[in-house]
């Protein structure tokens, strides 16, 4: 039995993979540590994983300086402000990491977390093993997620350079922060000025996502094991509450709205835009919790206000999912083999917004500044009839239902850190 452990940070959406992939390293037969904010203390430990805590709320989309960065998408202010947060978090998370690293074998950490958990490699002498849910790794034939340039062919050398910036404004934004953990906690070296980067690159690397929904491209090496998903479901026995077992049993499916962990500042009017959405379109509908100023008793009856249920559970059951495009989020729309329309904020939100329109299975995405009634109606109407979306999506579901990442990632993981 070998020991891992993982540093999984961020809001449910992004820790929720890694918690999957623990499970499955753990009934392979090895010890799993999670590194991971207290929010998320009960979903690491009730799959039976243990948890060390890293000291902080992910809640950093609900703070109220953040909400007007987050909806007009500047991931530039964004990426400032969550570096000039980083330092404190950074230094827990290595204390945290060092206490949770004692003993294990490797250790597992998405992009937030790569510049930390490289440091605790080195200071552990253990390997690092990069596991991201978007494309990180440079290449020729695509432009970064995060700094998209126009691809004609006059332009596809500037893919490299488009790589090799966000390379550098992620490091610059985190490096004073790992140099002082690196120092402070650590007692290593810190890292060069220009960051990890080349060392980053020659570990072995997982993504979790399909590649039916994103080949590798072709100058990938083969040290880059693109898995499928790491989907985490339902609890066995889970039951739906018995107000939204019946609304659904009421009529026809509805269309699901909700936006995860991105709080918005005007959730009167967010909410009511919604609602005329749905009237518009002729719609029923589900909207997530978090809608400020909305009651159920208020509602009309063609509306369900839900509070929780599983995304596996709930998203095969809507006639379209509308949401923000967070990775976790997609994954569950695209799995549910029905259309998405995918309203993004900022990060890689517009980059799945793009792919799912791409794949022709969903409208194309509608950014948060961007949002009105009338154009959030016109998506859902054409989510909701145009059939060979519908079929496409539906293709592309059973294509994921069928992969199973989780298992795959084991299996690479065990080949070449764990036998």
């Amino acid at each position: 039995m070998k020991t891992i452990t993982m540093i999984a940070a961020g809001s449910r959406g992004d820790v929720q993979p890694y918690v999957a992939l623990g499970k499955g390293l753990q009934a392979a037969g090895h010890n799993v540590r999670v590194v991971s904010s207290v929010d998320f203390q009960d979903l690491v430990t009730g799959h039976g994983l243990e948890f060390f805590d890293v000291g902080a709320s992910s809640q950093m989309a609900a703070q109220t300086h953040m909400q007007g960065m987050l909806e007009r998408g500047n991931s530039l202010k964004i990426l400032a402000a969550t570096g000039r947060g980083a330092q404190q978090l950074v230094q827990q998370a290595a204390a945290s990491g060092l206490a949770a690293g004692a003993g294990a074998d490797l250790i597992i950490g998405g992009l937030g977390n790569a510049y930390i958990g490289l440091a605790l490699a080195e200071k552990l002498g253990i390997p690092f093993v990069p596991a991201y849910s978007l494309p990180f790794t440079p290449t020729r034939h695509e432009p970064s997620v995060l700094l998209p340039v126009p691809q004609t062919p006059l332009t596809r050398w500037a893919n490299g350079l488009s790589h090799r910036l966000t390379q550098q404004m992620l490091w610059q934004m985190f490096r004073t922060a790992d140099n002082k953990a690196r120092a402070g906690v650590l007692d290593i070296a810190p890292a060069p000025f220009w960051g990890p980067q080349a060392a980053l690159q020659q570990q072995p690397t997982l993504y979790g996502y399909s590649p039916s929904v994103l080949p590798p491209p072709p100058d990938w090496g083969a040290n880059v094991h693109v898995t499928s998903y790491w989907f985490l479901d339902a609890t066995p026995g889970w039951a739906p509450p018995a107000k939204l077992a019946a609304f659904l049993e009421a009529g026809p499916p509805p269309v699901y709205i909700g936006f995860g962990s991105m709080v918005s500042s005007r959730p009167q009017e967010t909410a009511e835009l919604a609602l005329q959405a749905l009237a518009r379109s002729g719609q029923r509908g589900v909207l997530a919790s978090g809608w400020g100023g909305l009651h159920r008793e208020t509602l009309p009856e063609e509306v369900f206000l839900l509070d929780a249920a599983p995304h596996s559970w709930l998203f095969p059951r809507m006639a379209a999912v509308v949401h923000h495009g967070g990775a976790g989020t997609t994954a569950a729309g695209l799995r549910a083999g029905v259309p998405s329309i995918i309203t993004p904020f900022f990060g890689d939100q517009p980059f799945w917004g793009r792919q799912v329109h791409k794949l022709g299975v969903g409208p194309q995405p509608i950014r948060q500044r961007q949002l009105s009634a009338t154009n959030l109606a016109a998506a859902i109407q054409q989510a909701v009839n145009d059939t060979e979306m519908q079929q496409r999506a539906a293709d592309l579901g059973r294509r994921i239902r069928a992969e199973d990442g989780v298992a795959r990632a084991v299996e690479v993981l065990q080949r070449l850190f764990l036998s």
